[in-house]
């Protein structure tokens, strides 16, 4: 298959899901969307993209197998801790200054960042009159996150990223250990709201003082992350603070002017629309 029929294939299958199932992929970067179409065709067990547009067309559940290589299952608590030691340090304090606090942590997968900026907020004092929004496109990885247990063998780099986030405290304090993992407290829980939301169809829904979204980015196609960069914009107060992985910017952005870079991917917001 050439290439250009390999793209006329792809957008077959992007149109079918949206279409089918109301997910909307199409913005994604291309080279991405081929590497995960290949990945997951073997484990369907299919041929070829036709042939997998045609099966989700008419089974749901191929579908829902197909989803998970569609979306970002990688995430960590206080991955990259210079980004959550700058969030400690610099971010935080301008948050007490606040009478309330709302975060949103975008493309949250199964809630380790929305937990690390639970703890880093409880333990700076703050997290009493905090909501949380978590949210990800992919139900199975809410579910996960909302359930807030981890494999206990993550727990010691866990411990070591928060550690190198500044934390004087250990981060045992804030789990208990059960046959099925390590489950967090449920007074971080309780501040944290999981919910279904997409970059790319859905709108703004509240007003936040800190939006986080990381490694998702990297994954889209320009104008999906300019509609992405728009809406965490139209959601930040002025002089809030957006917060992205160590591959994104907002330099190439339609929307950079409306931001300032600090360190460690932390940008502050300078225009409100």
């Amino acid at each position: 298959m050439s290439t250009t029929d390999e793209d006329l294939a792809l957008d077959a299958l992007l149109a079918t899901i949206y279409a089918r199932y109301h997910y909307d992929f199409r913005g994604y970067a291309r080279a991405s969307l081929h590497r995960r179409v290949g990945n997951a065709m073997a484990r369907i067990g299919v041929d070829t993209v036709p042939e997998l547009t045609t099966r989700i067309g008419s089974d749901p559940q191929a579908f829902a197998d197909l989803l998970p290589w569609f979306t970002v299952q990688l995430s960590d608590l206080f991955r990259d801790p210079e980004y959550w030691l700058y969030f400690r340090t610099q971010i935080a304090p301008l948050l007490g200054t606040y009478p309330s606090r709302k975060l949103w942590v975008a493309g949250c997968s199964t809630g380790e960042e929305a937990y690390s900026f639970a703890i880093v907020l409880a333990e700076e004092g703050l997290l009493d009159r905090t909501l949380i929004y978590a949210t990800d496109i992919f139900g199975q990885s809410l579910r996960t996150a909302e359930a807030g247990t981890y494999d206990l063998d993550r727990m010691r780099a866990f411990t070591e990223n928060h550690r190198n986030s500044g934390a004087t405290r250990s981060l045992s304090e804030w789990y208990t250990t059960t046959e099925h993992g390590a489950r967090f407290d449920k007074s971080l829980r309780e501040h944290i709201v999981f919910a279904d939301h997409s970059l790319a169809t859905d709108t703004v829904f509240a007003e936040c003082q800190v939006v986080s979204c990381r490694n998702v980015l990297i994954y889209f196609n320009q104008v999906l992350q300019d509609r992405a960069l728009g809406l965490f914009r139209d959601s930040l107060v002025r002089h809030g603070w957006l917060g992205l992985g160590p591959k994104e910017t907002v330099e190439f952005s339609q929307h950079k002017r409306s931001f300032t870079h600090h360190q460690h991917r932390w940008y502050q917001a300078e225009v409100k629309r």
